[in-house]
């Protein structure tokens, strides 16, 4: 680590092992992501984001067999909000999500990125342990951008399932953004 202090406990320092490439090549999809989503390919998009998907769950796998690294616990988290925050903000721009959800997504987690970082410049750390509504949110989020992918790819746009799972993901949105807020404040 560059001050010199160690990784934490379970942490390796090894900067590219193989479920990190993994995480790097997922990161660097999510450009090729958007370019997809802009330019209408959504079948495209679509199988994109799948083998992004399939990436997580091998690197995930892989390394809990290897032991994970200090940059594979930054940047794995990292290369799944990038990828999700990405096809909220671009599919609203296609205008197949609504705009106000991709809002509502990304200030979400802006806001408790911004907690953490807030109360790790005050000296105190969060332990950082997602809460069952946040996993839930996540799920969801992730299928309904899938959802919105494959739709889209069929042209289909205006669908009922794609109004439901809109509207549960801004109510899990809510809830899990509530709640982390009032856990942090309850420090």
């Amino acid at each position: 680590m560059p001050d010199g202090s160690r990784p934490p406990v379970g942490h390796s320092s090894a900067l590219m092992t193989l479920p990190n490439a993994i995480t790097f090549a997922r990161l660097c999809a999510v450009p090729a992501a958007i370019y997809l989503v802009l330019h209408e390919q959504f079948p495209a998009a679509f199988w994109l984001f799948l083998g992004a998907g399939a990436s997580d769950a091998v690197d995930g796998w892989l390394a809990r067999r290897q032991g994970t690294t200090y940059i594979g616990a930054v940047l794995d988290p990292l290369a799944d909000k990038a990828l999700l925050m990405a096809m909220y903000v671009v599919l609203s721009v296609v205008h197949v999500l609504p705009d106000w959800l991709a809002i509502m997504v990304v200030f979400r987690d802006l806001v408790i990125m911004g907690g953490v970082l807030v109360l790790n410049l005050l000296g105190q750390p969060p332990a950082i342990k997602p809460l069952m509504i946040s996993k839930l949110n996540t799920v969801l989020q992730i299928v309904l951008v899938a959802a919105a992918l494959l739709l889209a790819g069929l042209g289909r746009h205006a669908d009922v399932m794609l109004a439901v799972l809109t509207w549960m993901v801004a109510i899990s949105t809510t809830v899990s953004g509530a709640a982390y807020i009032v856990r942090a404040t309850r420090r």
